[in-house]
Order: C-alpha cells, then sequence, then structure tokens
C-alpha cells in the first residue's frame, strides 16, 4: 500500500511514478491473486471476500492494462473485462438480496448495505468497458482518468480490508480513533482530487490546441 501512496503522490507519468506504480501493481496483484485463489477453499465467511478480490484484481489488471496498451485499443481482453464486471455487480445485487432474506440479515457475518460496493463498483466499470468497446478504445485525459479511478479504487479495497477489516492487529489507540477509517477512505479522496485536476488539465490543453 506504500508504493500506492508513492504513486498517488508522485507527478503522473514521472520517473518516480512509473517506479512506484510498478511496484504498487506487482505486489498487489501477488495479494489479490492468493487471497481470491484461497479464499474458496477457506471453511466459511468467505464469499464476499472472494468476489471482493475478483473485483479488486480485475480493477488493477484493467487499470494497469489501460496504460500498458497503445491508445484507442479495444479488444478481447475488455470484453472478459465486462464479464468480470458484470457479475461483480450481479454478486453485489445477489448478496444484498440473501442478506436482506436471511434469519440474521447477513451473509457471512456483512449486512446487505455492505454490497452496494460490488453493485456499484462493478456496474461503473461495466459501463466503462462498454464505452471503450463501442468507440474502439479511448485517449487522452479519459484514458488517464480509466487508469486513475481503477487503480485507486482497487487501492481502496485494500486500505478498506486492512485498516477497517483487520482492527484486532491495530493498537488500542488508533482503534478507539477515527484514523482507520480517514486512512480507509483516503484513496477514495485522492481518486476525487487526482480525477478533477486530470479532467481540468485535459480540458484547458484541449481547449489550447489550434484549430487543425
Amino acid at each position: 500500500m506504500l508504493s500506492g501512496v508513492a504513486s498517488l503522490s508522485t507527478r503522473k507519468g514521472g520517473r518516480l511514478h512509473r517506479i512506484a506504480g510498478t511496484v504498487f501493481f506487482a505486489s498487489m496483484l501477488i495479494a489479490y491473486a492468493i487471497g481470491a485463489g484461497v479464499a474458496p477453499f477457506l471453511t466459511e465467511g468467505q464469499r464476499p471476500n472472494f468476489v471482493a478480490g475478483m473485483m479488486a484484481l480485475y480493477l488493477l489488471l484493467s487499470g494497469w492494462m489501460t496504460v500498458r496498451r497503445p491508445a484507442k485499443t479495444a479488444g478481447v481482453f475488455e470484453m472478459a473485462g465486462l464479464v468480470i464486471a458484470v457479475a461483480v455487480a450481479g454478486a453485489g445485487v445477489l448478496f444484498m438480496y440473501m442478506g436482506a432474506q436471511s434469519p440474521t440479515g447477513t451473509i457471512d457475518g456483512s449486512p446487505p448495505q455492505a454490497f452496494i460496493l460490488f453493485a456499484f463498483a462493478g456496474t461503473v466499470a461495466a459501463l466503462g468497458e462498454i464505452n471503450l468497446l463501442v468507440r474502439g478504445g479511448i485517449d487522452g485525459a479519459a484514458r488517464v482518468a480509466r487508469h486513475l479511478w481503477r487503480m485507486c479504487f482497487s487501492l481502496f479495497i485494500a486500505s478498506g480490508s486492512f485498516f477497517l477489516g483487520q482492527m484486532q492487529v491495530q493498537p488500542k489507540w488508533m482503534r478507539e480513533s477515527a484514523l482507520p477509517f480517514v486512512l480507509a477512505l483516503a484513496p477514495l479522496a485522492a481518486l476525487v482530487f487526482w480525477l478533477v485536476w486530470v479532467r481540468l488539465a485535459g480540458g484547458r490543453r484541449i481547449a489550447a490546441r489550434p484549430a487543425q
């Protein structure tokens, strides 16, 4: 997660950003792959964790590939991504329904409201894949924005899982403060900042271009 913070804090496209981003990608790829791969084989309470791991892994891979592949590129990778995104959104809706119908009011200890995240992120990601496929690819500010939101949301899943899902390993003073919530939500705040920055900066660059 530290490499993710470093990537967010450095100039986008710069050498330090690329190095930190590569470290973040490699470390999170291993962590998410292990988490999603192991969850189905654990005894109980792992359905939400499996879906969360798959969502985080998908967002990480698609965000990384957005800037690693040439601009205005779309194909099989995005089609596969669309299937995964729809599956994640569907799982979120299904878990909300199952939780509401469950005698305990939860799914593996999680309330139905927790799965709004799956439904929302999956739907937004699916719409993004459809947009990319219809347009035959994207470039410029839209390409950077796609990279940013997917990587930041993937980091948010990791920060939320650690700071809110593993509070028992944190010091008592930290558990009794708002710090875990601040740290867990920090990637979302960074996401909003950078999306606004990229959109405004991209718009200014486009407006400044001479007419062809």
